[in-house]
């Protein structure tokens, strides 16, 4: 980019909207017309009024996993991604430890194997693996918080209301405004409703550091009835409207050489730019983040790279929140 992406410091959201005093569906809405180029404002459930009978919203069921350990001598480690039954690359925060071998309260051991697949990441293996590793994380584990959330929140307030499959160390939090209540209110206005799963990796690495996209894969499931529900509403001239950068990639990795989505299982290593031609997703629902990061990236191939500054300087002169707390950005072709 020719100009900063913005000029001033962003209003970080430090607590969920339930803790403000408001419900989860109590955001903001910036929505921006990529067909027009105009720019629109208006309340989180308002986003019905944006979508079109027909119109498909893909959202990422994956669950939150609490994601932080330490060890017994006080060792941090951060999950980032699992990359075998019982091996995971991991960020030591501190620098990895001098001892080969971490012990963890509960009987839980950890071996550090070398380098993960990209500094600062570490590998390995831990003492267990599959449900019982996982249980062992929901007993002793917590949620990864950065520099700019106040204090720890539960962990349910890092999952969205229709997490199902346990596996992301981060929160995809573009799907965090959804209720139950106001899914049903776009179903009975004839949006449909779809899901994948990816399990999100860390998106930071501390010290100025974001993950390489194709050095970071996350493994992604894309149903082959997710698959058919959007080949059929492509068909009918309806917009695919994904709601969160995960979904981007998942459904983007699943595109067959002849252009179809088709249903898959696997990793993805995709990265996605301003020159990336989408073939699935038509509309992106999402938060609004740092400007170093590869989302802001994924984000140019909806919208104009000129357009882009203009868009974040709009919600930071209106003051809209950033981060998993914040408010929402709708990038959608023909919004009403």
């Amino acid at each position: 980019m020719t100009e900063p992406l913005f000029t001033a410091a962003p209003l970080d959201a430090s607590a969920p909207p339930e803790e403000r005093g408001h419900t989860r569906e109590d955001v903001r809405l910036l929505t921006y017309d990529t067909e027009s180029y105009t720019i629109s404002h208006g309340r989180f459930p308002q986003i019905g009024e944006q979508l079109e009978c027909g119109d498909v919203l893909v959202l990422n069921n994956s669950r939150t996993i609490p994601a932080v350990l330490k060890s017994l001598d006080g060792v941090e480690i951060r999950l980032s991604r699992q990359v075998a039954e019982d091996c995971w690359d991991v960020l030591f925060p501190a620098g990895p430890p001098s001892d080969a071998i971490l012990q963890f309260a509960g009987g839980l051991s950890a071996r550090r194997l070398g380098a993960g697949s990209e500094p600062p990441l570490s590998r390995v293996r831990f003492s267990r693996s599959g449900t019982r590793f996982l249980h062992y994380l929901y007993s002793y584990a917590d949620t990864i918080r950065y520099e700019h959330v106040a204090k720890p929140w539960p962990l349910e307030s890092y999952q969205t209301v229709f997490a199902s499959a346990p596996g992301s160390v981060e929160m995809p939090s573009a799907g965090r405004a959804f209720t139950w209540r106001l899914l049903r209110k776009l179903e009975e206005k004839g949006i449909q409703l779809a899901f994948i799963t990816l399990h999100a990796g860390l998106s930071y690495y501390e010290d100025d550091q974001w993950p390489t996209p194709a050095l970071h894969p996350e493994a992604f499931h894309v149903p082959p009835e997710t698959a058919q529900l959007i080949q059929r509403a492509k068909k009918a001239g309806r917009r695919v409207v994904a709601v969160g950068t995960t979904v981007v990639r998942a459904l983007e990795s699943a595109v067959r050489t002849n252009g179809r989505i088709e249903g898959h299982t696997g990793l993805t290593s995709l990265y996605i730019h301003k020159d990336y031609p989408l073939s699935v997703a038509d509309g992106l629902l999402t938060g609004f983040h740092e400007a170093e990061a590869s989302h802001i990236d994924l984000l140019q191939a909806f919208i104009r790279e000129s357009d882009l500054p203009l868009l974040y300087q709009e919600a930071m002169q209106r003051q809209y929140l950033w981060h998993e707390f914040g408010d929402m950005n709708l990038l959608l072709p023909g919004s009403p």
